[in-house]
């Protein structure tokens, strides 16, 4: 009796790693209609099928990231949203199903996966280039200088030397908005130009926002490999 009671034993301890085994590949499968339902807790009384600030401020406390931070853009990025502190259902739902995630928790779990994206430069330059029709007001062509300064801030304040001048020339110039095309070049530029201006050719087709920013910085600071086509 003793050997059967054993052997039961051993058996229920078995079967229970099993199920539990089961159980856990059961949690780790993607269901659209959990996610329905998730999306759901954080729709608008008045418009199921959108999460609007109120819901997005609740959504971003729940899985603990503050709203300005920047692996917000990049889930946006992935939901493919179009507007700035809104999800519809639809950009939810394509978001969240390329990232295999139905629950709170599997969101927290993708945080750092989200963060490593930035650290890839095509990735990175996608996300950038898509900041822009995010972030701006849909009624206007352009960005203005407001919200182009803050998310300039968010996406190349830790990565580029020259940000804090550049920074500070937006602040005592004369733009009231950025289009496009300065944004991406901003961009190119600071992934090119060397914070001494040594490889900056003023006849290169850069925009004259990037041109006038050199000169803002030739009267600021001395740049000894600095060569002009005057000279």
């Amino acid at each position: 009796m003793c050997l059967n009671s054993s052997l039961l034993f051993e058996c229920f301890l078995c079967n229970s790693r099993k199920n539990s085994r089961n159980t856990e590949i059961i949690d780790d499968s993607f269901s659209h209609k959990k996610c329905n339902l998730l999306f759901s807790e954080y729709a608008g009384p008045n418009d199921p099928d959108m999460i609007g600030p109120e819901g997005m401020e609740k959504f971003c406390e729940d899985i603990g990231v503050e709203p300005e931070n920047i692996v917000m853009l990049v889930l946006a990025w992935k939901m493919e949203a179009k507007q700035m502190g809104f999800f519809s259902k639809s950009e939810w739902l394509r978001g969240l199903s390329d990232l295999e995630c139905d629950s709170i928790q599997k969101i927290r779990n993708k945080l750092d996966y989200l963060r490593s994206l930035l650290n890839e430069p095509v990735v990175f330059k996608n996300i950038y280039r898509y900041a822009y029709d995010f972030a701006r007001d849909k009624d206007q062509r352009s960005m203005d200088i407001d919200t182009a300064k803050a998310m300039l801030q968010l996406l190349l304040g830790r990565l580029w030397p020259m940000y804090s001048m550049f920074h500070q020339f937006l602040e005592q110039s004369k733009y009231k908005v950025i289009n496009k095309d300065q944004w991406c070049n901003v961009l190119e530029f600071s992934r090119t130009i060397k914070p001494d201006l040594c490889n900056y050719d003023e006849d290169g087709a850069w925009p004259v926002l990037l041109d006038e920013f050199v000169e803002w910085l030739k009267t600021k600071q001395n740049f000894p490999n600095y060569k002009s086509s005057s000279q």
